[in-house]
């Protein structure tokens, strides 16, 4: 049989079916195996809200989508290559995302009868028999019935056979990409190693999608994607809360602080708290607390005993925090507080992303109670961030909010991760002896940063009294006094503003430093703005693009920046936020592109915005 090789750019690939079938993992598999490849990535996983979502449903379909390429990609792609649907829901839902011509690869399997009325078809109505998809590439397989028949000499019932058959699909697409298998195999050995009929289940069925694949007469155009020209060095493929947990790891080595997570399980926040429960080895202690207040309050504690105290949540365990942070503000202690955005109000869309939280973290407390806000914008940024906020609050003396979403903490990409000797210490001072103008420990004494002294409980002669009461200024004595109240007030905000001047420039990511258009962007818009902006700049179009990190406060320079540009477009994931902090504070006439649908927005949708104020 003679087969065509292929080589393309890119490929985006939708997998898509029930939760029971496997598609993050397959997924996950495909994205482990290209990073092996050397190929530029991202991924965008995409979770049912319901856990239990009934099999067959519109509800309870769970994609995976990646997008792979021998260039550099910011975005997991706005219309995928190839659709990958397990059964009739996951086509119906994915079916619009496709290119014209795409590839669409079915489990026939999925689409009987009880499974098309499940997905709300018409009765008698199936896609693959009434001509609806003759614009696209529809591969069949009943890949039910060939992983049974692959495991037809295994003891096990068919509940569990039937579990494999995303291993055919990923046989089945290794072979299409010219990829080995050597990663899953191994991956498989690791996962089952004491389960040796679900490990050899999964291979077999594997090398039967694979086989299925080379030896059917149908199937004979075969393509690969070369290796991306990236910068030299080691890489890894990292997801946005692993990255975070890493980065929280190395400024606990790098501040010498022992780092103590208190946090409670939330989507999109929990598998930081999983991560970092694992790495018992670095002096890390998690404690997963009966509920949100608990979580932040043990933190609290930690920070006051000398530790590095960190909790984590998303926006509905935000507000549960909200009285424990003002705390935090009026001990003026260290904290990191790390919010993993998801769709709102209340439970909302629990698995669905969105960049809601931001005027919570800016203003959401009781009080004149100020907090330096920063934000993660792509996985790998999570690393720096992390970093960057526990170093913001240790030598600054202050709690901090760290803003990632679950479109970062679940997407993944290549990582040039540094080396330890490239990260700087982190300068942590812990009062243990009076300066020569002392006559005795004054707790609420500030240095050039305004930070009180950091004290460690029992350290002789430096008693201290702590709590939520107002403050005497120096003294830290509980104070009523109305100019005093004022006072502190106007010191904790200036505390906070002058972290200003201790943070780096506000830079301009691609474009010109004068022109027609700014595109302002925060978080996880990183990956569209920057990809719609390059794509207008190199029609020679006047758009620049400059995506903030340090939300509270702003560089010192922001102002200056956009005052050089004709317009402003801030596209965010929300209904509007960042829009009204950069309005309320430069009286700049910026306009907002909004997007609230749980899923990220895309470069078309916003060359297709720029364009109209370029026209304008």
């Amino acid at each position: 049989m003679s087969q065509s090789q292929e080589v393309l750019q890119e490929v985006v690939i939708k997998f898509a079916g029930d939760s029971g079938d496997g598609m993050q993992l397959t997924g996950s598999q495909f994205t482990t195996n290209s990073a092996l490849l050397g190929l530029d990535l991202a991924t965008f996983p995409d979770f049912p809200a319901e856990i239990r979502a009934p099999i067959g449903t519109l509800p309870g379909v769970s994609g995976f989508q990646l997008r792979f390429s021998s260039d550099r990609i910011y975005t997991p792609g706005d219309i995928c290559d190839v659709l990958v649907a397990m059964n009739a829901a996951a086509l119906k839902v994915n079916l619009s995302g496709l290119k014209k011509g795409g590839k669409i690869i079915v489990n026939v399997d999925g689409f009987d009868a009880k499974n098309l009325r499940l997905a709300n078809y018409a009765e008698g109505v199936n896609p693959l028999e009434d001509n609806s998809l003759d614009g696209f590439e529809v591969i069949k397989m009943d890949v039910t019935k060939m992983t049974r028949e692959a495991l037809k000499d295994f003891t096990m019932g068919t509940k569990e056979k039937d579990r494999a058959k995303n291993m055919f699909v990923l046989g089945f697409l290794y072979w299409m990409y010219n990829r080995d298998m050597d990663n899953t195999i191994t991956f498989l050995k690791e996962k089952f190693s004491k389960r040796p009929d679900i490990l050899d289940s999964n291979i077999k069925v594997l090398q039967a999608g694979y086989n299925y694949a080379d030896t059917t007469e149908t199937f004979t155009s075969r393509y690969s994607v070369e290796k991306a020209k990236m910068l030299p060095g080691v890489y890894r493929s990292i997801m946005g809360n692993q990255a975070l947990a890493l980065g929280l790891i190395a400024a606990s080595e790098k501040s010498g602080l022992n780092l103590f997570l208190g946090s409670y399980p939330i989507t999109p926040a929990s598998d930081i708290l999983h991560e970092l429960s694992k790495h018992k080895s670095f002096g890390i202690k998690t404690f997963q607390a009966e509920d949100e207040i608990a979580a932040i309050t043990s933190a609290i504690g930690a920070s006051y005993g000398g530790s590095l105290g960190v909790t984590t949540t998303s926006g509905p365990g935000m507000a549960l925090k909200a009285e424990a942070m003002g705390l935090a503000v009026m001990l003026e202690l260290p904290l990191v507080i790390c919010d993993i955005q998801r769709g709102g109000p209340s439970t909302g869309l629990p698995t669905k992303t969105e960049q809601s939280d931001l005027l919570q973290a800016y203003y959401g407390r009781n009080g004149e109670c100020p907090m330096p806000v920063i934000a993660t914008s792509t996985p790998s940024d999570c690393f720096d961030v992390a970093f960057e906020a526990v170093k913001l609050a240790v030598q600054h003396m202050t709690p901090v909010i760290l803003l990632s979403d679950g479109y970062i903490a679940n997407g993944a990409e290549p990582w040039r991760f540094p080396q330890a000797e490239d990260l700087k210490n982190i300068e942590v001072r812990f009062k243990t002896t009076l300066n020569s103008n002392e006559e005795k420990y004054m707790p609420y004494s500030r240095d050039e940063k305004l930070a009180r002294p950091w004290v460690v409980p029992g350290t002789a002669g430096f008693e201290h009294r702590i709590g939520g009461l107002e403050k005497q200024n120096i003294t830290g004595n509980i104070s009523y006094d109305p100019e005093n109240h004022q006072t502190m007030v106007k010191i904790r905000q200036e505390k906070v503003d002058r972290i200003s001047k201790y943070i780096p420039l506000q830079t301009i990511d691609s474009g010109p430093t004068k022109g027609k258009v700014l595109v302002i962007g925060w978080g996880s818009t990183y990956g569209a703005i920057k990809s719609a902006c390059l794509a207008l700049q190199e029609k020679g179009h006047a758009v620049a693009h400059a995506h903030i990190r340090y939300i509270r406060p702003f560089p010192e320079n922001l102002g200056e920046i956009i005052s050089n540009y004709d317009h402003v477009l801030i596209p965010e994931i929300n209904n509007g936020q960042l829009i009204k902090i950069i309005r309320d504070i430069y009286l700049v006439d910026a306009k907002g592109y909004n997007k609230i649908m749980g899923v990220p927005i895309t470069k078309a949708e916003l060359i297709q915005e720029i364009e109209k104020i370029l026209q304008s």
